[in-house]
């Protein structure tokens, strides 16, 4: 994958992540939005492929022990692959956590298993606050996720 990192002094790092806070976004869908362009395809597939970065990263993060970060990396993967179907599919950016739920109800027309693996990276989202799922679960999840974007990804087209 063609992904960079780059690096911000502390102080605009935090400024950074608190705009990204207020507007429910994480820093790479600001980053993605802002200079991606109008064509929601373009931003669809940038979406696509930071999803894909998270769950790699999420296997490091499991790697190494830090089962709250992978259950967040496991989590954003999923929500950016939905965004990224609603983006290529309707044109449509979904913006909250409701959206999200909305959409994936949509999607179940498609692929009934799709809500119950849903419910799976949400759980990741709740372990990343409260950290009570054991190394198995988290594991487990993360296989759940890949799944999920796998059947994602066909009904991106």
């Amino acid at each position: 994958m063609g992904l960079r990192t780059v690096v911000l002094p502390d102080k605009l790092a935090r400024k950074l992540e608190a705009s990204c806070r207020a507007k429910g976004l994480t820093i790479e869908e600001l980053i993605i939005d802002a200079l991606s362009g109008p064509d929601p395809d373009e931003k669809a597939e940038a979406y696509w492929e930071v999803a894909e970065h998270y769950l790699a990263r999420a296997e490091d993060e499991l790697t190494k022990g830090d089962l709250r970060q992978a259950s967040e990396k496991i989590w954003g993967a999923a929500a950016l692959a939905v965004k990224a179907v609603a983006l290529r599919r309707e044109k449509r950016r979904l913006t909250s956590h409701g959206e999200l739920w909305e959409y994936i109800s949509a999607l179940k027309t498609a692929d009934p298993s799709i809500g119950d693996l849903w419910r799976t990276a949400v759980s990741m989202h709740v372990n990343f606050y409260e950290g009570w799922a054991p190394r198995d679960e988290v594991e487990e999840a993360l296989e759940r996720v890949r799944t999920l974007l796998t059947k994602l990804k066909r009904l991106m087209g």
